[in-house]
């Protein structure tokens, strides 16, 4: 009578709940009319529902989450494809081109119309292969200041103006790149800098994704460097 006593008095934990169900996987297979006999309250607050019916929102729910995340993927991809072939049409562009003096406004004019950047400006500090170049507004020099932080960049730079900058574009823009330019052999010291700006206050932001910046900076420095 005692040990009967004890056995009613017993309380089984949640977690002892959940542990043997998970230890017992075919459990509802051999006790199936619990499926319809248990109820639980509707996660959209519509009263009570069948634990059945509760496993089928749950599922449904998980399926919608899948559904948003890939159609989110599938965005990412489209805009990634269509980034690309701009990258791409601008490569060929700076092929075509034979002429440093005309570099500059190849850059700004195809940012504008490619990449919807409000203005752009390069420098470069080395000097020139040939004297005849040096004129060009991409030899104007900058301050040592600048071009020191420049070098320290590994990567480009998105945010708010840099409090080092010369004040090279529009003192209204809101957001920039600042992107280094580079020799592949020597990527530890950079030569110039490619200057992105943007009205935009979001277009630059601090977290942005900095692969395709990264990219349109390489193919920069690979045109100029043949003048350098």
């Amino acid at each position: 009578m005692q040990q009967d006593n004890q056995a009613l008095n017993t309380t089984v934990s949640a977690d002892q709940v959940s542990e043997f169900l998970r230890s017992h996987p075919h459990f509802f297979e051999e006790h199936a009319s619990l499926l319809s006999e248990i109820f639980l309250p509707s996660p959209h607050g519509s009263g009570a529902i069948s634990l059945a019916e509760r496993q089928q929102l749950a599922q449904r729910d998980r399926i919608r989450v899948s559904e948003v995340m890939l159609a989110q993927l599938i965005e990412f991809g489209e805009q990634n494809d269509v980034t690309s072939k701009k990258v791409h049409h601008f490569s060929l562009k700076l092929i075509e081109n034979q002429n440093l003096g005309n570099l500059q406004h190849l850059v700004s004019i195809s940012m504008q119309q490619d990449f919807s950047v409000t203005q752009s400006a390069m420098r470069v500090w080395l000097n020139p292969s040939d004297s005849a170049t040096a004129q060009d507004p991409v030899f104007a020099p900058v301050s040592d200041v600048f071009s020191d932080w420049v070098i320290t960049l590994s990567e480009p730079f998105c945010g708010e103006r840099s409090a080092l900058d010369d004040v090279l574009l529009a003192p209204n823009l809101q957001s920039f790149a600042y992107i280094p330019l580079y020799k592949d052999t020597d990527i530890n010291h950079p030569f110039g800098v490619l200057i992105l700006g943007s009205e935009d206050q979001q277009r630059f932001k601090a977290d942005a994704g900095k692969m395709y910046l990264k990219r349109i900076g390489e193919l920069v420095s690979a045109e100029l460097a043949n003048y350098l």
